[in-house]
């Protein structure tokens, strides 16, 4: 009994650690979520669209066209959903070859700036945790996550992207609380 309440609580400490790991970095996410995955993901675009000037865009995120792009990042083995995201795309302050690159929806933000290689940085300005109640997107609206058996609080990242001095993506991703488990119970199932 002593040993499985031990092993319950190291995994708990490594789930939970591994999950602040994913919160604070301001790298690139889509490699870490590989890495704790064990298997390459694919994108998957649940919708993306233009969408009108907002008047909360003001100073140094004015300037549209804006686009919203909201999708899934999955395992392409196990199928399973990692990371639910939403997007809102500055056009005017994104390089054109990337832009381009997100608008044909083939490959994840991530992926397109590394294939390209596009110099960026990030800003992570939030993070922590939600009930899956509380999930809203980058409008504050209510945001119906992809994710299946979620006993768990939510882990979320809002962060911005730069090219240059203007923000040119400003991303909310929410992960799947229980990716870590998932990993292990694969490891497990190999042996």
């Amino acid at each position: 009994m002593i040993d499985s309440q031990f092993e319950r609580k190291a995994s708990d400490l490594l789930q939970e650690l591994l999950l602040d790991l994913l919160l604070v970095t301001d790298g690139r996410t889509t490699d870490l979520l590989e890495i704790l995955l064990n298997e390459k993901v694919t994108v998957q675009v649940i919708r993306q669209q233009q969408i009108a000037e907002d008047t909360n865009l003001i100073g140094e995120f004015s300037g549209g066209p804006y686009y919203i792009r909201e999708s899934v990042l999955i395992g392409e083995k196990s199928g399973f959903v990692v990371s639910h995201n939403i997007a809102l795309v500055y056009s005017k302050h994104v390089p054109p070859a990337l832009f381009k690159n997100i608008a044909h929806r083939k490959q994840g933000i991530g992926k397109a700036i590394s294939s390209l290689g596009v110099r960026s940085f990030r800003k992570v300005v939030d993070s922590g945790f939600v009930n899956e109640e509380e999930a809203v997107d980058l409008f504050r609206q209510p945001v119906n996550i992809r994710f299946t058996n979620l006993h768990n609080k939510v882990p979320y990242k809002r962060y911005f992207m730069y090219f240059g001095r203007k923000p040119g993506i400003q991303l909310l991703e929410y992960y799947h609380p229980s990716l870590i488990e998932h990993r292990l119970q694969q490891e497990i199932k190999k042996k």
